[in-house]
């Protein structure tokens, strides 16, 4: 698919953040090439006024303002939310790079979640880091099944880039997200891991907007007897399995000493995070 991209000049990079585990976050691109099926953050194209397919168009946001240092003092920052601060025309502008030499030095805890390996080429500054986590989105070991959903790096890769941000040192990730009902296999990726990932984060697959029909349209098509399935999560409003599912993790997890987060209920998290800030 050919990406569109344009060079936008901004104000700041810093954003306040309603995220149940960050102050501000930094999106240094509008849109990203990996055109995950499922991505939530389509809906930025209601504010940014692109009229093309979510995934054909990257906007390149560069900014002359150093970052406020002395607002994230002691604050949590993510890269990025709404975008993979590693997408492929990362490589080319180094955007993130710049932003992190700006951070490197601060006393912030910073975040950081991708699918990309080239997240590796900034080993160096990674390392630097005062506070940092590195998650990296797996949601299965099936390289057919990822191919079908997005254009990032590869999960070979992804799992190499796991390995080896570990025996750097850095405090490593494993965001499942989003878990496809009855396809995400938890217990098998966290079994192929374990050794050099640090923690799990789990999030589940939400279907809203206009992606919510092209994904049970694959479910229907690839995988015709888990439909029904699908059917009454998605379109019947069934919750028993998440349900489930949370306690079967929670319990796997517990049995086994695994460091976790769950963020199956992100919604009733932001909505804790914003009725704290009012208290």
């Amino acid at each position: 698919m050919e990406i569109k991209e344009k060079v936008l000049q901004v104000k700041d990079y810093l954003t306040k953040s309603n995220l149940p585990a960050s102050d501000y976050v930094i999106n240094p691109y509008i849109g990203c090439s990996h055109a995950c099926k499922y991505c939530y953050a389509c809906f930025m194209k209601r504010f940014t006024g692109h009229t093309e397919e979510w995934g054909s168009f990257i906007d390149v946001k560069l900014c002359d303002k150093p970052i406020n240092l002395k607002k994230i003092q002691n604050k949590t920052v993510f890269l990025s939310s709404v975008t993979d601060c590693y997408n492929c025309f990362e490589e080319k502008y180094q955007v993130t790079k710049k932003v992190l030499e700006q951070l490197v030095d601060v006393k912030c805890s910073i975040g950081i979640s991708t699918k990309s390996k080239l997240i590796l080429r900034d080993i160096d500054l990674l390392k630097k880091c005062n506070d940092l986590k590195v998650s990296i989105s797996i949601n299965s070991l099936d390289e057919n099944f990822k191919n079908d959903m997005d254009n990032a790096s590869s999960i070979n890769d992804r799992l190499c880039t796991l390995k080896e941000l570990h025996n750097q040192g850095i405090y490593t990730v494993l965001f499942m997200s989003p878990i496809f009902p009855y396809i995400t296999d938890f217990k098998g990726i966290i079994e192929r891991t374990n050794t050099y990932v640090d923690e799990y984060w789990f999030e589940n697959l939400n279907l809203r907007g206009n992606y919510k029909q092209k994904i049970l349209d694959y479910i229907k098509v690839k995988y015709p007897n888990l439909y029904s399935q699908y059917e009454k999560i998605y379109i019947k409003g069934e919750k028993m399995y998440w349900i489930d599912l949370s306690i079967q993790i929670e319990n796997y997890c517990k049995q086994n000493n695994i460091k976790r987060i769950n963020y199956f209920y992100h919604e009733e998290l932001v909505n804790e995070k914003l009725q704290n800030k009012r208290v």
